[in-house]
């Protein structure tokens, strides 16, 4: 894959699927992808990663094929598209993704609505492994196969082949799908989507990008022929803008001949439309603008664009990238620094640089702030940009960011030989989509040798001060009100930072990492081994336990958990507590060093933190490589034996909920986010949502004393797991986690289980949202149980839940149009005693969610009446399976299932049941489930409508 990492989250992002649009072009028009183009590397002096095949049919369609056996028997498929939105004419805005969505809708060989039920019988589920997505100038179709058996791999190619060129259209699909499309414009349209809609229009006026959102127009999606959907179609799915790419466990040669043999009869009759001129940006020096955008938040940016550079991917392209980014990021991290000091005038920022859509090349430097303090923002990011153009990076802070920029490359090289399959396929349709040579991981980390070898201060800093020009400095200002003055408050305000001189920065200080020895290693008073799942357990004298499970899953990754005491389970239940406050516990680094000089003491390391309250335990997570196993472990007895809490970390935190609550108002999904977790908890103050007086009355003292007895003194549980030795991971914990006082032993007496689900409700709970009138979401759930008491229940809940699922995507999205993502789910706790809820979930309009609650019924009605279907049966049992193997070999999979194994061997149970335990339900067990918990009487019924139809 391409050297770049330096890139800008919030730009390039937002947007996605509905992605943000190309960004500024100076001087020339440009045209967006010209058909038939070469593999990059024909035209470079990069080499392409050994072990892909490349190539090109007579037609002009081309293809990449690699073998990898990460996971094993595994495959995925990218098939893209060359065309988006900027391809549409006026009259077929929105048709781009339109077509995306009728893929799935029948083809000359698959019946309508048969594509999605094929690929369930062989174990792919609707949306992780069959999905889709439309940008600005390319639509990809994704096929994840659980198999590559010849059949499996046949039926993957052979949709895909439908797909080319054998869509049908039916009339009445098209009519129902508007429906869909609609509900996910409704959806996708957050605050966050049109405040980066509002950036993108202020930037680049005028040019087309702007005027092609892919989501489209809703006149159009409402009311367009389907003539109109073939007519884009015909043009645009050609063989000489099309890209196949296989990637798994697969004979290469043999792959090739199929695709050849299926892909090389595609021809187009009609020829290819002129690629859209992207149009020019018109010269602009200093501009500023203000975006209001109700429920959003406050960020105030200075950007600078200069001309996309359209030359050919190479060695010398990737310097001067590289150069400039490692400059970047040491302007990142003197503002990350900033962001921790107290009273800071932003609660973070960010910088980044990137080329966008083959259109521009952009620079910017951006903040968040509270509501009435962006001006503050806004002087801190100019004077810290200036002091940077001005002064330039030390030697010091260039070699910094170029030693963990080089750790990075050295794990991703290390581990290159176990990615997965899915993960380099969609990183080679990325690259297709840049133009850029697919380099292996050795040949980046070589490139960077080489870049950076004798890469000095004087040279980033020349590069550096030509970054900062061009179209710029470009002013704005995102945020719920606009100021009175408004562009000329902008304007005033920076014309003020501006008049203020900026000196040169002061030398930072070397630091060292001083957590190296906790004290006499902890010595093991029992150890056992599981046999049969690979696994060592030990306990040490301290009390601390510890279990390890080596693996190949991925060379050179080991993960990390620590669960220590109770979690929610193990707090007071009768009053507000300041749960949210824990992203605070890692910001505020350890007595001993705070977090910026803790990132830049470890910056050699691959090793990192990161904090979570769960249900039964307060929890550490972290992922490092073998070698920096010692460190992480380091890292995480730091924060659990010298853990702080400091003020301006938790007055940081704060801010930043306040400044987000608004748009938790804004939309039915927010407000389901927000809310639900705490009513189906019946209240319980441990799973509730703070309000706003709850923030602002929570003191620093209130943080300090929530965490610290906690993390202080709790029952400690280690689960390390990936490319490490038994021993080993027993030596460095004992180093550590063993040397340290003695922990009590993590008994679950006293520990408070009067949890409870809600009662059924006889009028569903409403909430309201300040969004879109045409919006509103419902969820029925209902009480079923918790996961290990009664574990073939579980297994029968999960595959009911999936049949629920997919009714209601049948009947629900497809039969009626009235939803796009359709949610069923089973929620069976593992560590609450007899909790646990089935819920659906849809976001649909107001008038449409009684018949939702009508849908719900009649389902649940069915489903007790008769058994289900053979082939239903299949569906919905056959992706749950294919997913649980897919996951079996990752680490994930056994951190998160042995947490607890040693004091609750029902867990191990669970792991050696899970493939079995699914085989074994039978279309009884699922018409008896839902006599006994899909009843009526039973339901509880939570219901979001806008504010203004209330």
């Amino acid at each position: 894959m391409p050297l770049k990492y330096m890139k800008f989250p919030i730009l390039s992002k937002l947007l996605a699927a509905a992605s943000l649009a190309a960004l500024f072009i100076s001087g020339s028009p440009a045209l967006a992808e010209n058909p038939s183009a070469p593999w990059p590397q024909t035209i470079s002096d990069l080499p392409a990663e050994p072990g892909i095949r490349f190539g090109t049919l007579e037609n002009g369609m081309r293809f990449a094929i690699m073998r990898n056996a990460t996971p094993t028997g595994q495959a995925a498929i990218r098939f893209r598209i060359g065309a988006g939105s900027l391809d549409e004419r006026d009259d077929q805005q929105g048709l781009a993704h339109f077509l995306e969505h009728m893929a799935f809708k029948g083809s000359t060989h698959v019946g309508q609505d048969e594509m999605i039920r094929i690929l369930q019988r062989k174990g792919l589920a609707f949306g992780p492994d069959t999905n889709a997505n439309t940008s600005y100038d390319e639509t990809v179709y994704s096929l994840d196969l659980p198999e590559v058996d010849a059949d499996t791999i046949s039926t993957g190619l052979m949709l895909m082949r439908e797909t080319a060129s054998e869509l049908t259209f039916d009339a009445g699909a098209f009519d129902r799908e508007r429906g869909v499309i609609l509900s996910e414009e409704r959806l996708r349209d957050t605050p966050q989507y049109r405040a980066a809609i509002g950036v993108t229009n202020s930037m680049l006026a005028g040019q087309r990008v702007t005027m092609r959102a892919p989501i489209g127009k809703v006149d159009i999606i409402s009311n367009a022929p389907v003539d109109l959907l073939r007519d884009f179609y015909h043009a645009n799915y050609r063989p000489d803008r099309a890209t196949l790419i296989v990637v798994g466990d697969v004979d290469p040669a043999a792959m090739e001949l199929e695709i050849r043999q299926r892909f090389g009869d595609w021809k187009v009759a009609i020829p290819a439309p002129p690629k859209p001129d992207l149009g020019t940006l018109k010269p602009k020096s200093e501009s500023a603008e203000v975006i209001a955008v109700p429920g959003g938040t406050t960020n105030v940016q200075i950007a600078w664009t200069r001309p996309y550079d359209a030359s050919p991917d190479t060695f010398a392209k990737r310097r001067q990238q590289l150069v400039e980014d490692l400059g970047l990021l040491v302007l990142k991290r003197r503002l990350g620094a900033m962001a921790n000091r107290a009273n800071a005038p932003f609660i973070s920022a960010a910088v980044g640089s990137q080329d966008l859509f083959d259109s521009a090349h952009i620079v910017v430097v951006t903040a968040n702030s509270e509501t009435d303090k962006w001006q503050q923002a806004l002087a801190a990011i100019d004077q810290e940009q200036r002091r940077f153009q001005q002064f330039g990076a030390e030697q010091a802070e260039l070699d910094r960011e170029i030693v963990e920029y080089r750790s990075l490359l050295e794990a991703a090289a290390a581990g290159a030989a176990t990615r997965t399959s899915t993960d380099i396929a969609s990183m080679l349709a990325s690259s297709v989509d840049d133009n850029e040579v697919f380099t292996s991981p050795a040949e980046d980390l070589s490139m960077f040798e080489t870049i950076t070898k004798g890469l000095t201060a004087a040279e980033v800093n020349e590069v550096v001060a030509r970054v900062f020009s061009g179209n710029g400095p470009q002013l704005v200002l995102q945020t719920a009100q606009a100021p009175k003055g408004g562009a000329s408050d902008i304007r005033q305000a920076y014309d003020a930072s501006r008049a203020v001189p900026v000196t040169a920065p002061s030398a930072a200080a070397a630091v060292v990492w001083p957590y190296t020895h906790f004290g006499e290693p902890g010595a093991v008073v029992e150890r056992r081994v599981v046999e049969d799942l690979g696994l060592t357990m030990v306990r040490f004298a301290n009390g601390v336990r510890l279990t390890i499970k080596p693996t190949k899953l991925r060379a050179n990754e080991v993960l990390v958990r620590e669960d220590i005491g109770h979690g929610r389970l193990g707090l007071p239940n009768d009053r507000p507590l300041p749960i949210w406050t824990s992203p605070a516990v890692v910001l505020s680094g350890t007595k001993a060093m705070d977090y910026p000089d803790l990132q830049k003491a470890l910056a050699a390391k691959i090793a990192g933190i990161d904090f979570s309250v769960d249900d039964s335990s307060f929890q550490f997570t972290g992922q490092t490589q073998t070698g920096d196993l010692a460190t992480q472990l380091q890292i995480m007895a730091a924060y659990t034996s010298d853990p702080t809490y400091r003020p301006e970390v938790f007055k940081r935190v704060r801010q930043a909920y306040l400044n987000n609550l608004d748009q938790y108002e804004a939309t039915p999904g927010a407000v389901i986010g927000r809310d639900f977790a705490g009513l189906v908890h019946s209240g319980d103050p441990r799973w509730t949502f703070p309000d706003r007086a709850q923030l602002s009355a929570t003191k620093l003292e209130d943080f300090e004393a929530l965490f610290r007895p906690q993390i202080s003194a709790g029952p400690i549980d280690i689960t390390i797991v990936g490319d490490i030795t038994a021993d080993e991971a027993i030596r460095l914990t004992a180093e550590t986690f063993g040397a340290l006082p003695a922990r009590p032993d993590a008994t679950t007496d006293n520990i408070a289980n009067d949890v409870r689900f809600p009662a059924p409700t006889e009028k569903p709970v409403m909430r309201t949202h300040n969004g879109r009138s045409d919006n509103a979401a419902a969820i029925v759930a209902a009480p079923v149980g918790d996961m290990l008491s009664d574990m073939q229940r579980g297994f029968v809940a999960n595959i009911a839940g999936q049949i629920f699922e997919n009714r209601l995507i049948d009947q629900f999205r497809i039969a009626e149009g009235a939803t796009y993502s359709p949610q069923g789910a089973m929620d069976l706790s593992w560590d609450i005693p007899g909790y646990g809820y089935a819920y659906l979930y849809v976001e649909t309009t107001p008038d449409k969610v009684e018949n939702f609650y009508a849908l719900v019924d009649k389902i649940a009605n069915d489903l007790r009446s008769k058994d289900v279907s053979p082939d239903e049966l299949v569906r919905a049992r056959a992706p749950i399976i294919e997913t649980l193997k897919h996951q079996q070999q990752s680490n994930e999979y056994w951190v998160q299932y042995l947490n607890g194994a040693q004091t609750d061997p029902r867990r191990l149970e669970r792991i050696r049941d899970n493939l079995a335990g699914y085989d074994k339900v039978t279309a009884e067990d699922i018409r008896q489930f839902a006599t006994t918990y899909f009843q009526p009487d039973k339901f509880w019924k939570f219901e979001v409508l806008p504010a203004a139809v209330r």
